[in-house]
Order: C-alpha cells, then sequence, then structure tokens
C-alpha cells in the first residue's frame, strides 16, 4: 500500500466562510492525511464568530493575528511565515492553502519550487494568478453546489413519491415572491463576473483536440486518465464538477466530437479518441485557429 502524502492545510478566515469547512477537508482527503490544520484571523472581531463553532468539531486549530495597522491584512503575513517554517522542517509532501485572495501567488510558487503539491482553495471570484501557482485549484462555491445536487438525487431516489399538493404549493411560494427577491437571478453582474475567472469550456474542447491529435498511439488515442492528469496539469482549476459532470468518463461522452472504447484486460482500460466522421474542418477550426488567420494575412501581404 502506498504512503500517503502529508499535507499542511492553511485557512484564511478573512476570505473564506465557515460554510465551506466540510468540503475543505473532504477533498484534500482525496489527495492525503492533513496533518496541520491551521486557520488564521482576528478572533475579536465580530465576523469571526462563524468560525468558532465548527473548529472544535473539526479539530482546526485557530491563530490569532491582530490587524496592527489598519488597511494591512496581517493574516497574510502570518500564513506565510508558518509556511515556510512547515516547509523547512520537513514533514509534510503537499500545502492547501484557502483563500480567495491573490496575496497567496508568491508563496504556492515557491512552496512549488521546494517540490511540494500545492492545492489552492477557493470561490470563483479568485484572480487567475493564484489559481495558475497551483498544482491543482478547486472552487469551493462549485464543490458546495454539486455535493447539494447529488444529496438531493439521493434523496428523490429514497422518496419517490411526493405529495403534488406540497409540490405545487411551494412552486406557486417561489413564483410569488420572484419579483421581490432579486438573488434569485443567477445571471447578476456579479455572478458573471466571477465565472470569468473559471477556464472556458471551449478551451478544454481545443486542449483534449490538441492531446488526441498529438497521441503517442497509432491510432492517434490517448488513455482516459492520461488525458484527465494532461488538463489537470494544464489548467489547475479544470474539475468536472465545474462543467456539471461527477465523473471525467460522464464528461468527456458528452463531448459529440469524440470516441471512447474500453480496453485490455477485462476492458477496464478506458481510450479516447475522434470520431471518424469528425470532418476535418472542425478538428482544424478548434485546435489551429489562429494559424490559419496568420496563413491568411501572409497571403494578403504577397
Amino acid at each position: 500500500m502506498l504512503e500517503e502524502k502529508r499535507f499542511a492545510v492553511s485557512i484564511d478566515a478573512d476570505n473564506v466562510s465557515a460554510k465551506y469547512i466540510k468540503y475543505i477537508l473532504d477533498e484534500i482527503s482525496n489527495y492525503g492525511v492533513a496533518t496541520y490544520k491551521r486557520i488564521y484571523g482576528d478572533w475579536t472581531k465580530p465576523n469571526a464568530s462563524a468560525w468558532k463553532d465548527v473548529l472544535l468539531e473539526n479539530s482546526v486549530t485557530p491563530v490569532q493575528q491582530y490587524g496592527y495597522t489598519v488597511g494591512k491584512n496581517a493574516t497574510d503575513s502570518a500564513m506565510i511565515i508558518d509556511a515556510m517554517d512547515i516547509l523547512y522542517s520537513g514533514n509534510v509532501e503537499g500545502f492547501c492553502i484557502v483563500s480567495s485572495d491573490s496575496d497567496f501567488t508568491k508563496l504556492s510558487s515557491r512552496l512549488r519550487e521546494s517540490g511540494m503539491f500545492v492545492v489552492g482553495m477557493g470561490e470563483k471570484k479568485t484572480p487567475k494568478p493564484f489559481i495558475a501557482a497551483c498544482n491543482q485549484f478547486k472552487y469551493l462555491d462549485v464543490l458546495a453546489e454539486s455535493e447539494n445536487k447529488s444529496i438531493a438525487i439521493e434523496v428523490s431516489r429514497m422518496k419517490p413519491t411526493v405529495n403534488e399538493d406540497l409540490v405545487k404549493a411551494q412552486e406557486n411560494e417561489s413564483e410569488s415572491g420572484s419579483n421581490t427577491r432579486s438573488n434569485k437571478n443567477p445571471y447578476t453582474q456579479s455572478n458573471i463576473d466571477n465565472i470569468k475567472t473559471m477556464t472556458d469550456l471551449s478551451i478544454i474542447k481545443t486542449a483534449i483536440i490538441k492531446m488526441v491529435n498529438e497521441a503517442d498511439a497509432e491510432d492517434q488515442s490517448i488513455n482516459m486518465g492520461e488525458l484527465g492528469s494532461r488538463l489537470v496539469k494544464r489548467y489547475p482549476d479544470f474539475d468536472v464538477r465545474n462543467y456539471g459532470d461527477t465523473k471525467l468518463s460522464k464528461f468527456l461522452k458528452k463531448l459529440d466530437f469524440l470516441e471512447i472504447n474500453a480496453r485490455g484486460k477485462d476492458s477496464t482500460s478506458m481510450w479516447v479518441s475522434l470520431k471518424d466522421n469528425t470532418p476535418q474542418e472542425e478538428i482544424e477550426s478548434k485546435s489551429a485557429a489562429p494559424q490559419k488567420r496568420r496563413r491568411r494575412s501572409t497571403k494578403k501581404n504577397k
């Protein structure tokens, strides 16, 4: 049995809501064991009270950090100093930095330079530089939404028969309150701005086509696990849950230009290739559009 990686989990209480604590610890357990679990903030402030109720339950150590000067974030400095102390102790193989603040970009880069595996977590408003500095980045709001959907599906399976009158009453109540509840609109400007930082699906599709075309296999196919690993390395925030799926196989099957086949002993190995009937023009337009535009401009100059 392979030994699990040890992680140091550092949470910025000033930039992360207490409602995400379960998703933070559950997600990092997929990578290894959290040997350090620390959260940093000024616990004398009222806005930190929500965290106090969940720290003991999840064995997270609070670190008090006063704000010495108005407008300066002393919490970030404390997290960075402790992270470097943990790094030089040699007791961990990875770090989990939980914040939506770009101030931890340099810290993530420095930890990776020392051979650490860095997992970042934050909301969709997290700036791109911090996301790119991590080996992998997880959107906490997406994790929460994904789990809530899964729970709802399980509940519906357990209770297939529901009182129709109750459902109609709830629908009527929702409709009557829709005009007075502005937060029901999912397309507010703030939500749109948050989504802009996430890697667009069109970019992921283009990368997949390019990876399949560059595959070493004679039939230009690539192992599904390897494809997923390459996507994560190229786009740290890549997670199929960001696009409404729970598994990589389900996500890839929705892409109409891909074909998935089982191979190997007991057909347990899944391989991905482009469909034979995929028009060459479509492949070129997705994987080499910039080059085609440059060629046209060259001909005009001649």
